[in-house]
């Protein structure tokens, strides 16, 4: 036991030896290239940990700023989704807008007409039917053969009616026929509607000026539709030979695609002439 101890001893005081003296021989520089050598593999392993902990440190600070952008993205997101209802909406309120301008402005140049707007909540333009359906009826004050208009002209006249809607027979629709005349020249015919979706003016005198550009509105014949109503306007015209009268193709100033909203003349009331058409008969 007392030879181990003083082996213990022998050697700390060995290792002590040693230790002093390497440290002094590297104070005074004998050991610096040793050092050198031996401090390399030490700094490259020492750089590559350095490394790994910035990586790890830039790898941890790049997942949290993309965890900070998508949740910006996502609130970006939801932002535009509500910018773009409150666009659509804002849109809707403008159009609208646009349409009862139009409507109020028919309703100041027409000032002894009394309208009331309607809503198209149906629309049909087939080729044998063109008609649309108003949220509009009896109660309203509308009745059979009123006159439907915008402020672009004619749309139709009312065909059927119940007590909280109404249709209208377009003017394009092929049993449409509406006395008009030529605003410029006066001159009369009939309006007729077409398969085309178009109009024709027919029954027009021979010596009457038609001219492209011209307008044509209800002539008040007949006592079917209030006079000074657009039809619409002359495309072209023709004339075939040993014909008594000349023809015209007329185009409607309204897209009735998109009819939206509609002004049916309450004040009017269609003439009824056919006790007149039954006296002469007898």
């Amino acid at each position: 036991m007392r030879t181990w101890r003083s082996n213990r001893m022998l050697f700390l005081g060995v290792c002590l030896f040693i230790g002093g003296a390497l440290f002094l021989t590297s104070r005074a520089g004998v050991l610096a290239p040793v050092e050198g050598i031996a401090a390399a593999p030490l700094n490259f392993i020492a750089g590559v940990f350095n490394r790994l902990g910035l990586g790890l440190g830039q790898g941890l600070e790049d997942w949290s700023e993309i965890e900070t952008l998508r949740q910006r993205n996502a609130d970006l997101e939801e932002a535009l989704a509500q910018f773009q209802s409150e666009l659509v909406e804002l849109r809707e309120i403008a159009s609208d807008y646009r349409r009862l301008a139009d409507l109020l402005e028919y309703t100041t140049i027409a000032q002894n007409q009394r309208v009331v707007a309607a809503d198209v909540i149906s629309l049909d333009q087939n080729p044998q039917l063109r008609t649309i359906v108003i949220n509009k009826g009896t109660r309203d004050g509308v009745a059979l053969g009123m006159p439907v208009v915008t402020r672009q002209g004619l749309v139709g006249r009312v065909q059927d009616v119940s007590a909280n809607a109404a249709r209208v027979l377009l003017v394009t629709d092929p049993s449409s026929a509406i006395s008009g005349r030529l605003q410029t020249t006066r001159a009369e015919g009939s309006v007729i509607g077409q398969l085309t979706g178009n109009l024709r003016m027919t029954y027009i005198p021979l010596d009457a000026q038609v001219q492209e550009g011209d307008l044509v509105i209800t002539s008040g014949l007949g006592g079917n539709l209030p006079p000074n109503i657009v039809i619409g306007q002359v495309t072209s015209k023709r004339q075939f030979e040993f014909e008594l009268f000349q023809e015209a193709e007329v185009r409607s100033l309204i897209d009735f695609g998109t009819l939206e909203i509609v002004l049916v003349v309450t004040s009017f009331q269609p003439v009824d002439l056919s006790v007149f058409e039954g006296g002469a008969g007898g």
